[in-house]
């Protein structure tokens, strides 16, 4: 680098393909240019001077409108590629030099891989494990958090998993296996499921899974009455199993059907669990399951009638329609998601499916069997009202 006083002359040496390279940064001088060129009416760059045997572009400075001369004309053999002109008189100009023996100012360097230096979080994985979870209490494991707030979570969730204490946990059946409930998540709860997994597998397109965001965002609006209990997964060996507890008012808006008014509804709800199930296969990396949907089916309703119904076995066998429309649609395949693990501690597990949406589960046992739904009495919950207002209000017993 060199300043000639008396012409305000800028000499820039930058060669790549000897692996050579200057003793200062290049972009740090680009970057200081601007500084130096403040008080001075313009520059420009003479591609056709050498220095050292090697051609390099000359920046001239003009401190008034007298000193400007016009640059000499260069023809397209004066410029190398990779080329980038900037005009102004507070812009910086680089060309890349053409192939000469290195300069005395610059030294030669081996051709090593550059390391990059490692990402240090802002706070240790267990503060932000904290933090996490106090966020997922106070916005309904994240269905109402905001845009803001779904951001921050994001930024400890990358925390956490960069401490990630298990390597191919998809292949640690040890912790793996257990009850995990749903703790926080960035996208609807129910995509947690398999069954939603596999339908997002189905897109082949951007515009598809585009389409198909927004459709379960409307499913999730059009049963806004209903109230989310709990979702939690249960995994064994080579089984997931998805159970999404869900209640909504069985008799709203009484006002509607009565001589008298009333606020709201009657205090009986219809109550049941969405419980989908899949094989899962560890991928090679070991780093994700691969999910092959199998039955979905409803569970613990509290339906009179119904309820006998679905206990009988009726169920959505989703594995063998795919392999019915496999054997007759040549474009169709079964789909199979990609469900990854990117954080597995005895206690905490952090999940994205293939868009990367986020689910994060808290360990409750390590019990691999589904819940038994068969306690829960089928009768809207007029039983429990009935006996709730006979222990408060008329205390009659036999």
């Amino acid at each position: 680098l060199t300043n000639n006083k008396s012409s305000k002359t800028l000499v820039l040496l930058y060669k790549k393909h000897n692996k050579t390279r200057m003793h200062r940064d290049h972009r740090l001088i680009l970057a200081f240019l601007p500084l130096l060129a403040h008080n001075v009416e313009g520059f420009f760059v003479n591609p056709a001077a050498t220095a050292n045997g090697m051609r390099t572009p000359t920046i001239h400075f003009a401190e008034s409108s007298e000193d400007y001369v016009e640059p000499p004309e260069a023809s397209e053999d004066d410029f190398t590629s990779d080329s980038i002109v900037l005009n102004g008189d507070s812009e910086a100009v680089m060309f890349e030099a053409e192939e000469a023996d290195a300069p005395y100012d610059v030294e030669t360097v081996d051709d090593e891989p550059v390391k990059e230096e490692p990402v240090v979080p802002s706070m240790s994985a267990d503060e932000a494990i904290m933090k996490l979870l106090q966020m997922g209490a106070s916005t309904g494991r994240g269905e109402f958090a905001t845009v803001a707030q779904k951001d921050q979570a994001t930024e400890w969730i990358e925390a956490i998993e960069m401490a990630n204490p298990t390597p191919e946990p998809s292949k640690k059946t040890s912790l793996m296996n257990g009850r995990w409930e749903l703790l926080y998540s960035s996208t609807q709860l129910f995509r947690s499921s398999p069954f939603f997994m596999a339908g997002r597998a189905v897109c082949s397109t951007p515009e598809q899974a585009k389409q198909y965001d927004w459709f379960c965002d409307m499913h999730r609006a059009a049963l806004a009455v209903s109230t989310i209990g709990q979702v939690r997964q249960v995994v064994s060996d080579t089984r997931l199993v998805s159970e999404f507890e869900v209640k909504v008012g069985a008799v709203p808006f009484l006002n509607d059907f009565t001589p008298f008014s009333y606020s709201g509804g009657l205090p009986v709800t219809v109550e049941g669990a969405i419980v989908s199930s899949a094989d899962i296969t560890p991928t090679a990396d070991g780093e994700a399951w691969e999910l092959l949907m199998d039955t979905v089916e409803i569970k613990g309703s509290n339906i009179p009638g119904l309820r006998r119904v679905l206990d009988e076995g009726l169920k959505l066998e989703s594995r063998d329609l795919g392999s019915f429309l496999e054997e007759n649609l040549s474009e169709y395949d079964n789909p199979r998601p990609i469900f990854r693990t990117t954080y597995l501690s005895e206690t905490l597990r952090i999940s994205r499916d293939q868009d990367g949406k986020v689910f994060v589960y808290g360990k409750l046992s390590d019990d691999t069997e589904p819940s038994d739904y068969s306690t829960v009495e089928a009768d809207l919950g007029f039983l429990k009202l009935l006996g709730g207002f006979n222990d408060a209000v008329t205390k009659f017993y036999i």
